[in-house]
């Protein structure tokens, strides 16, 4: 093995590690807030107010742990989509450009071919993560094992396990170039400040802007993948006449509005306020975190670097 090679795979080694611990953090983290996003875009007409009625319902109706309602599947899946996504990154940066400084516009082209790999694995992720969150502390409710059984049987692997892969991949091509874009943008700022090395903080701030960008560019597709994934029958023609379908009756029924369900919780996912360091004399610089792509972003990082300074 030559010195390349080498290097490439204790690198590509080193992002499955460091993306599986992120992925980890991510959903101890997101999953409270997201349940309620999830909640507030595929829970029948007139169930909840808003998203703070939903919150204070699953809390009271279900208890606190409802919050993590759906987390088993993420967490089990994570390890394999989050180093599937830091992989298919990092190849598609090394696709797109020989340079390891690539432009903001050759990582937004690198992130959309992430996000379209890391389809693959998210779609069944999530389809079973919304099932689980579409139940509400009924008798009738069912475990995880259940539904995907049930999944299984009745609809086998591309109707059932994989259904809504079209649509996460018409969502997850722009959330990821966004994401992406957004983090490497908010790095480079830091860096000007701070060139011999970026603080954690500034890890958590820039992964918080990755967050917001994510989430900006994947509406309203995240809604429409939703409600496509916790339908009991599968989408019927085209991924585009369905979902365009589906696009036409969240309009019918709740207007446009009802296009943005659940992008509040999930701003807010990744907008906890912390007062992070004083960056002039005269003012104070307030960071506004998101903590899930903060936790995602941070730990990340930090565990790639940990594992890159055990073969330097």
């Amino acid at each position: 093995m030559d010195a390349f090679q080498s290097i490439w795979t204790y690198s590509t080694v080193n992002e499955l590690i460091a993306g599986s611990i992120g992925g980890a953090a991510q959903v101890l983290v997101g999953q409270p807030l997201d349940t309620v996003k999830t909640r507030a875009q595929i829970a029948p007409k007139g169930m909840f107010k808003g998203p703070m009625d939903i919150l204070v319902q699953t809390i009271r109706k279900e208890g606190f742990f409802a919050l993590w309602k759906g987390m088993a599947s993420p967490l089990i899946g994570i390890a394999g989509v989050n180093s599937l996504l830091f992989t298919s990154y990092a190849i598609s940066r090394r696709i797109v450009s020989p340079y390891p400084q690539l432009s903001l516009n050759e990582t937004a082209l690198a992130g959309s071919m992430a996000g379209a790999a890391n389809s693959v694995l998210a779609s069944p992720v999530e389809m079973f993560k919304v099932r689980m969150q579409g139940q509400y502390g009924s008798a009738s409710d069912k475990r995880l094992r259940v539904v995907a059984r049930e999944m299984w049987s009745q609809w086998g692997f591309r109707k059932g396990i994989m259904r809504g892969f079209w649509v996460t991949v018409v969502r997850e091509i722009p959330a990821y170039a966004a994401f992406y874009t957004g983090f490497e943008a908010s790095k480079r700022t830091f860096r000007k400040r701070y060139p011999s090395g970026l603080p954690v903080w500034a890890l958590l701030a820039s992964g918080s802007c990755g967050g917001i960008s994510y989430w900006l560019a994947c509406y309203p597709f995240d809604v429409v993948k939703s409600r496509v994934q916790l339908r009991p029958f599968p989408p019927t023609g085209t991924p585009v006449q369905y979902i365009g379908h589906e696009l036409k009756a969240i309009v019918q029924e709740s207007g446009a509005i009802g296009l943005f369900r659940g992008l509040s919780p999930s701003l807010l996912r990744r907008y906890i306020e912390m007062q992070l360091t004083t960056f002039s004399n005269v003012h104070t610089f307030i960071i506004h975190s998101i903590p899930a792509a903060a936790a995602t972003f941070g730990a990340f990082e930090l565990s790639r670097g940990a594992l890159c300074s055990m073969y330097s």
